[in-house]
């Protein structure tokens, strides 16, 4: 389903669970004195509201940053890549050559095998790891016999040591997620704001129902965009593998 939809699903369902109950509840109870309760709930509600808005915008911003670290993860592990076998074009041919055969098969392993695995919060599998250890000693065990060879060997291990690292925090991004203390903070927090809405009176019935259920549409919003960031290969975000296939066009020329 398009986010769009899925989203506007999301929140109007919310809105009109939400003033369906309010209305209920508002014809059920007494009406009279509901205005006394104005002060002490709008007090509580200004703290409880407050804390969970806080929390809630806290978490969204940091799945915000965590999106751009992800994408620009993944086009620095894929220019570090072409960057080693660009190096490695100076090495003896037997090197060069099992050097491109590496470096496409580690790309074609991420775009093709790791990606799907990232979408669906998978645990990513060994392949991986496996060809770049390969890669690394493929490098390491490079014959040299000039000063030119030894630098583009180093400079080769040395792109290849940033590929590692940019490997490993896109693996990390793509298993953080929301915690189950945080996801069940903003809860807790969301349904004690919605609930606090409904000690109050003083308007006619629907446009109480009105203002509940927008509350209740605002919160929601706010837990359907956590929930669509909070995975970066998946959901609203989706950063997608076309690093890798950028960079499989380059290696390819390269050979």
């Amino acid at each position: 389903m398009n986010l769009v939809v899925s989203g506007v699903l999301w929140v109007g369902c919310i809105m009109i669970v939400t003033a369906v109950l309010a209305v209920l509840l508002r014809k059920w109870r007494q009406r009279v004195g509901r205005e006394a309760n104005n002060e002490v709930a709008g007090q509580v509600f200004t703290v409880v509201g407050g804390v969970n808005v806080v929390i809630a915008a806290f978490v969204l911003i940091s799945l915000f940053d965590g999106m751009d670290t992800a994408a620009k993860t993944t086009y620095d592990e894929a220019n570090a890549l072409v960057a080693v076998q660009w190096a490695a074009d100076s090495l003896a041919p037997a090197d060069r050559t099992r050097v491109r055969q590496l470096t496409r098969a580690y790309a074609n392993e991420v775009a093709g095998r790791e990606w799907p695995a990232m979408r669906a919060g998978r645990t990513v599998g060994d392949q991986g790891w496996t060809l770049l250890t390969s890669l690394q000693k493929t490098v390491e065990q490079a014959k040299t016999t000039s000063e030119r060879q030894e630098d583009r060997r180093v400079e080769a291990a040395n792109q290849l040591w940033n590929v590692y690292q940019a490997r490993q925090n896109r693996l990390n991004s793509s298993g953080s997620g929301v915690s189950e203390v945080v996801w069940f903070a903003i809860l807790i927090g969301s349904a004690m704001s919605v609930a606090l809405m409904f000690m109050f009176g003083g308007p006619g019935l629907y446009s109480y129902a009105f203002i509940v259920s927008m509350l209740a549409g605002a919160i929601g919003l706010l837990l359907f965009a956590i929930y669509q960031l909070q995975n970066p290969f998946s959901g609203g975000a989706d950063v997608g593998p076309e690093a890798f296939l950028s960079a499989l066009t380059r290696l390819s020329d390269g050979g």
